[in-house]
């Protein structure tokens, strides 16, 4: 799960980086609002972590310029103003939440939690399909209550695959999700991951089709799973 964090304070940066870090997030940072923009509107992320006072450019101005290119990525804003205009205004302009500074790093943690969930149309943080249990708070996975060995890389594709149960997602934005604009991403790794968590799903029930010319997509399979 990738984060873009823009935030101005160096302080309050390092605190709020190592904490998504501990978490399992991978995280890039932008401490002025020209350089946050040109990341955040190019979509290659889970979510965005928006301060609103910034120089060069401020977070009003970030968040709607994402939204009028249409980028979908979630947004989570981070803001010294508690006034009732400025919350309305940024919800207006589709801010997914917003806390108030000061705030507890727990809090913070859980708002991006909801907040990705809520975007990915997941109610709670434990999806269960068929054999397959995958919580995402825990960021676990199990097959018939036995636990599934999985690399970071590859909880964080299934994680995708299962948001999209049953419909396909595209190598290109598997490519974005997962490694964003990194060297390493490329469709034959993408093909690596798949190959990898597959071998690791056999014969439980659960399979991941390749759509040609489509993407990937993970649904129950079709043939009766061989008891674990």
């Amino acid at each position: 799960m990738r984060i873009l964090l823009i935030e101005d304070s160096r302080d309050i940066g390092d605190a709020i980086a190592a904490k998504l870090a501990r978490e399992g997030y991978k995280v890039d940072r932008a401490s002025d609002g020209l350089s946050g923009e040109d990341f955040a509107v190019s979509g290659s992320y889970d979510l965005v972590v928006l301060d609103i006072n910034l120089p060069g450019k401020d977070g009003f101005a970030i968040l709607q310029s994402m939204r009028e290119a249409r980028t979908p990525t979630p947004v989570l804003v981070i803001t010294a103003r508690n006034q009732v205009a400025d919350k309305v205004s940024l919800l207006d302009l589709g801010a997914d939440d917003y806390l108030v500074k000061p705030f507890d790093l727990l809090e913070l943690t859980a708002r991006i939690r909801a907040v990705i969930r809520r975007r990915n149309g997941v109610s709670q943080s434990i999806n269960v399909h068929g054999p397959l249990r995958v919580d995402l708070g825990a960021r676990a996975a199990s097959l018939d209550g036995q636990p599934v060995d999985l690399g970071k890389r590859e909880f964080e594709l299934l994680e995708l695959l299962v948001a999209n149960f049953g419909n396909p997602v595209s190598k290109e934005q598997l490519v974005l999700r997962l490694f964003g604009h990194d060297d390493q991403g490329s469709p034959n790794a993408i093909e690596l991951l798949v190959s990898r968590l597959r071998r690791k799903l056999e014969d439980s029930g659960i399979e991941i089709v390749t759509q040609r010319g489509v993407g990937y997509q993970i649904g129950l399979a079709t043939t009766p799973a061989t008891p674990r």
